[in-house]
């Protein structure tokens, strides 16, 4: 059949189901994939080989007696490592969690276990979700499989670049803001930020309990689709779980369609401050939506400008009471002060933290304490969640106009490692237009909308709708997706100079 690891995860169910091809040959495929390229990418922190392939195995005997789980069964996956995986170590990218192997999976794991996926392993990511390039993982960076040299995205680097590099056909990413979306356009996939609880948070190690939200990462808009109707729908373990069914999402996807549209391009989303390239992709993408039936006019969301600022306390101030737990008492790391004979808690509480945590955990812990604190409170917390009431509002005002908002996913193309880590600020602008849809919890999806002329680097279109209207997401999505793949003559990874450094 030709390489496995090239196809899609639509295209492996396909064969699965017509007998052409075993679950366990295809999460071979992957595994070996992984030992041959993933030393120079680092998209995996953990790989479970022999849990995949007993899974994969399980897999192949019940399609062999017609019982098949679900249309993905025995398509291998990729999980974000911040997800409790039981009996697979979880460490979150954080030294504080080295060695601990949850009792527990998480709502969105144990959903794929019953479906029947093979987990390949655990993917790299920014300590604890903080961060826009993977470089915050304790245990090193992740690389971007078109330029090693270059980032993959955060926080969840991991899983966009085990997916462009070929090591899983679909992975499980979260966003908090933007931290699905902005690594898919840095590196050429899909990524999907569902409606705020309609994937369960449960299970999912918390940044920002009321921003985070999990969701797909594939090369495809209909593998990202067959992806996130496994793992969506009610949670009765999640208080803030949507009690809807999940949308026909693969219909949708099968059924792109962009005549009639109305789509609203965000006037605050683009400008100052983006790379020429991605602009002129984006640019192009919205002829080409045009010439394709959609209605688009321009929108004003006059609060998104704030956005920044807002989701900057609100973030820290729940990343500080979440992270409170990790504390040396009850499981993780345990670090004794140097020079004390009979330490106590508090002393030990704080050497662990001081070893255990990394800088850019420690400083978003440090000013969310601040804008929690006597006195501060109202002044910054609470002015936040005003500008987060205003952003809701824009965006409500803005789809009675359009049915979807469109903007660039990333001001810029993929930078190099370590060319921002010094520089706190300019790291966090690269959420710039992504953090408005965790802010009011409507659902976002990123699709590869080009190259960008300056570095030949891959560029992203954002496509975003109200909330519990995923399946327009994925509609609109999968037309997109197939205009601009008509334009370049298959998928842009299919364009990509030979992945990983010439070692493809």
């Amino acid at each position: 059949m030709g390489d496995l690891t090239r196809m899609s995860a639509a295209d492996l169910a396909d064969a699965l189901g017509r007998g052409e091809v075993s679950s366990a040959d295809i999460t071979q495929a992957h595994l070996d994939r992984i030992a041959a390229v993933d030393g120079d990418v680092h998209a995996f922190l953990h790989v479970n080989a022999e849990g995949a392939l007993a899974v994969a195995r399980e897999s192949d005997a019940r399609r062999s007696a017609g019982e098949s789980r679900s249309a993905l069964d025995g398509v291998p996956i990729a999980v974000k490592d911040v997800m409790a995986t039981r009996g697979i170590p979880t460490t979150c990218g954080s030294r504080i969690l080295e060695g601990w192997v949850p009792p527990y999976d998480a709502t969105v794991v144990a959903r794929l276990r019953a479906a029947g996926l093979p987990i390949l392993g655990k993917t790299n990511m920014d300590e604890f979700a903080m961060g826009s390039s993977t470089e915050h993982s304790a245990w090193g960076p992740s690389h971007n499989p078109w330029d090693l040299e270059r980032i993959p995205g955060g926080s969840g680097g991991g899983s966009s670049a085990a997916v462009a590099a070929y090591e899983a056909p679909l992975a499980i990413g979260t966003d908090t803001g933007g931290s699905i979306r902005q690594p898919a356009a840095v590196t050429g996939t899909i990524g999907v930020k569902p409606t705020y609880g309609g994937v369960s948070r449960y299970g999912v190690i918390a940044l920002a309990s009321s921003l985070d939200q999990p969701g797909p990462c594939a090369r495809s808009v209909l593998d990202a689709a067959l992806l996130h109707e496994v793992i969506g729908g009610h949670d009765p373990l999640d208080s803030t779980s949507i009690d809807l069914p999940v949308p026909p999402l693969v219909e949708a996807a099968r059924s792109g369609d962009l005549s009639g549209v109305r789509v609203g391009v965000v006037t605050e989303l683009g400008g100052e401050g983006y790379q020429e390239g991605v602009r002129a992709r984006f640019d192009e993408s919205v002829e080409l939506m045009v010439k394709a039936g959609a209605d688009v006019v321009e929108v004003s969301c006059p609060h998104f400008r704030y956005g920044l600022g807002a989701y900057y306390l609100i973030l820290p101030s729940e990343a500080s009471s979440n992270l409170a737990k990790f504390d040396a008492m009850r499981y993780g790391l345990r670090v004794l002060p140097d020079g004390v004979d009979a330490p106590s808690a508090e002393q030990v509480m704080t050497a662990t933290r001081a070893a255990g945590f990394g800088d850019e955990v420690k400083r978003r812990i440090i000013l969310g304490t601040y804008a929690l604190s006597s006195g501060y409170y109202d002044a910054y917390y609470g002015q936040a969640q005003k500008v987060r009431t205003l952003i809701s509002r824009d965006f409500a005002a803005a789809f009675e106009q359009v049915d979807v908002l469109v903007s660039p996913t990333a001001p810029t193309t993929a930078f190099k490692i370590g060319e921002k880590l010094d520089d706190p600020l300019a790291m966090y602008l690269n959420d710039i237009a992504t953090i408005p849809a965790n802010l009011a919890g409507v659902p976002g999806i990123s699709i590869p909308n080009g190259l960008a002329a300056e570095d030949g680097l891959p560029t992203g279109l954002q496509i975003l709708a109200p909330a519990t209207a995923d399946d327009r997401l994925y509609r609109v999505g999968a037309a997109a997706e197939a205009l601009l793949n008509a334009s370049w003559g298959g998928p842009l990874l299919a364009q990509a100079p030979e992945l990983v450094g010439g070692r493809a």
